[in-house]
């Protein structure tokens, strides 16, 4: 297991909120931090309040690194109008988001775990891409012979998300299209994000 896969449980409780809104989470028992000076509280600097908003946006897309994050930052900057809006936009775009937002599976590690195996097509063609990004109209399709797995089922049938407008899904088929780049207001966050922080914290 990758040290990135392992991170994933202590996430929220380092943030201090149920991240992915899921019911089995840590944070739900326990809200202060993990180790022995996860219960001390004391008030964030202005510094700590920007790392923190780019570590719960950075963390929510399945703790992609650094290096990726700032990558996509630097693209949102390059892109004309509201950065902001163009750093969620671009995030919403990378395919393993795309795959947890049609519930293809239960979260976005899942996803891009399932990405990377080879069970997913983009307009027919096998892409086993994580941060692949995704175009508007693009159909999005679990392969023939991956859709009758058991956590593509078990996900499927799942209750706590509902599909954002900005994907058009067909279950049965499982199969969905990429139908508009969404704003920011339109993502589904089971917490407050806070993009224009990230903003902040990269131009200071």
């Amino acid at each position: 297991m990758t040290k990135r896969i392992k991170s994933k449980y202590k996430i929220n409780r380092r943030i201090g909120e149920n991240l992915w809104g899921r019911p089995k989470s840590p944070v739900n028992l326990k809200e202060y931090g993990p180790g022995e000076h996860g219960q001390r509280r004391r008030k964030p600097s202005d510094y700590a309040i920007h790392l923190m908003a780019k570590q719960k946006l950075r963390g929510y897309y399945g703790n992609i690194t650094e290096k990726q994050f700032r990558r996509t930052y630097n693209e949102a900057v390059r892109k004309r109008g509201d950065t902001s809006e163009n750093l969620i936009g671009l995030l919403e775009r990378r395919l393993d988001a795309v795959v947890y937002r049609m519930k293809f599976v239960k979260t976005v590690f899942a996803a891009r775990q399932f990405v990377n195996h080879g069970h997913v097509t983009v307009n027919g063609k096998r892409v086993n891409i994580p941060s692949y990004r995704v175009g508007e109209g693009d159909i999005v399709e679990v392969r023939e012979r991956s859709k009758q797995l058991a956590i593509v089922l078990e996900a499927v049938e799942l209750q706590e998300r509902d599909l954002p407008d900005y994907v058009d899904v067909d279950h049965g088929k499982m199969k969905g299209t990429f139908v508009r780049t969404p704003r920011f207001s339109d993502v589904p966050y089971p917490v407050m994000m806070e993009p224009n922080l990230v903003i902040e914290y990269y131009s200071r």
